[in-house]
């Protein structure tokens, strides 16, 4: 398993973009899918968005889709979630998982600690 940290998290307001990041340990970095997930407070951690392990191909959650963006950089064992056009609805923490990118899915058993994302109106 590669060790995960999510850095990057923060305050803006609605409209506004915020990158966030995960770095992760290991040198197997580029052997796993990688992930972003996210929990509100008083709801269920929902998937955000999904990178395969060769960065072929991405998938997205519907409410994200057009406005995020997620990409790798297995030179630096990272992982970042490009967020535009922020939105009160976005505010979650955010975590990063390892693991593997179906279809239309993304299965993990690894995740960091997360960071807050507070996008005020």
């Amino acid at each position: 398993q590669v060790q995960l940290t999510e850095s990057g998290g923060g305050l803006v307001q609605a409209g506004e973009s915020l990158r966030i990041s995960c770095a992760a340990s290991g040198r197997t970095f580029s052997g796993y899918g990688m992930g972003w997930f996210r929990q509100a407070p008083g709801k269920e951690r929902e998937f955000v968005a999904g990178i395969s392990r060769n960065a072929m191909r991405t998938l997205y959650a519907d409410s994200v889709k057009g406005r995020f963006t997620i990409a790798r950089d297995d030179a630096k064992n990272t992982v970042y979630l490009h967020m535009n056009n922020l939105k009160p609805e976005d505010t979650a923490v955010y975590y990063c998982a390892s693991g593997a990118l179906g279809l239309v899915a993304f299965a993990s058993d690894n995740w960091g600690q997360g960071t807050q994302v507070t996008v005020s109106s």
